[in-house]
């Protein structure tokens, strides 16, 4: 059983201003926290670095509030690693409290803590996610790595909340493979929409 793990500091493996290359908030500038710690394991993750939380140094979140605050946008996305193996409910607080919008990435493996004011949820096939996500999810992007993905991702969209958003995403280093794939499946399946990850095509850290 998944444990949430109670700390005053988090491993920030780090901490950028930025624009959100993925789904529904693509082109929105925000400040981004990736804390460092996951145990789901995807095969195709590209930051792999942040798999071992005891790498990274930790942060009170009067230090990590004091750098999103450096910058002029006011959405905070947290994200990892797998964020949700630590108790958000004290930096939400804080970001909140300093005029942030609050938002997360998340697969849904460890139990939501926190207060979120968009919650992006990508269940991943490594390790299932926990029944609670799919009624609070905002957003869900499949991460198609292979033509199975298809009918997995249905799984899932018949499972969220009616108000959800639906993306498909190409896995990075398989997009001219599954891109094709991907289009013709959502001019057939028009709930869906496509999501990319543009800041990879415009350089964009």
């Amino acid at each position: 059983m998944s444990k949430t793990i109670n700390t005053s500091q988090l491993p920030i493996m780090e901490a950028f201003y930025t624009i959100q290359g993925e789904g529904h908030h693509t082109g929105t500038s925000a400040y981004f926290i990736r804390l460092g710690g996951c145990d789901v394991g995807c095969v195709w993750c590209d930051v792999k670095d942040s798999w071992d939380a005891d790498i990274w140094p930790k942060q009170t979140i009067e230090q990590i509030l004091a750098g999103a605050n450096h910058h002029p946008g006011r959405i905070a996305v947290v994200t990892g690693g797998e964020p949700l193996m630590y108790d958000m409910s004290d930096l939400t607080q804080a970001l909140h409290n300093s005029g942030f919008k609050t938002h997360i990435e998340t697969s849904g493996a460890h139990p939501l803590s926190g207060n979120w004011d968009w919650l992006c949820f990508s269940p991943k096939k490594f390790k299932e996610p926990l029944d609670e996500f799919y009624a609070e999810a905002d957003e869900l992007k499949i991460i198609v790595f292979n033509k199975s993905d298809f009918k997995w991702a249905e799984e899932h969209a018949q499972r969220v909340n009616k108000d959800c958003l639906l993306y498909l995403q190409p896995e990075w280093d398989k997009t001219d493979q599954m891109m094709p794939m991907i289009v013709e499946y959502v001019k057939n399946n028009p709930k869906w929409k496509i999501s990319l990850q543009t800041h990879k095509f415009m350089n964009i850290p």
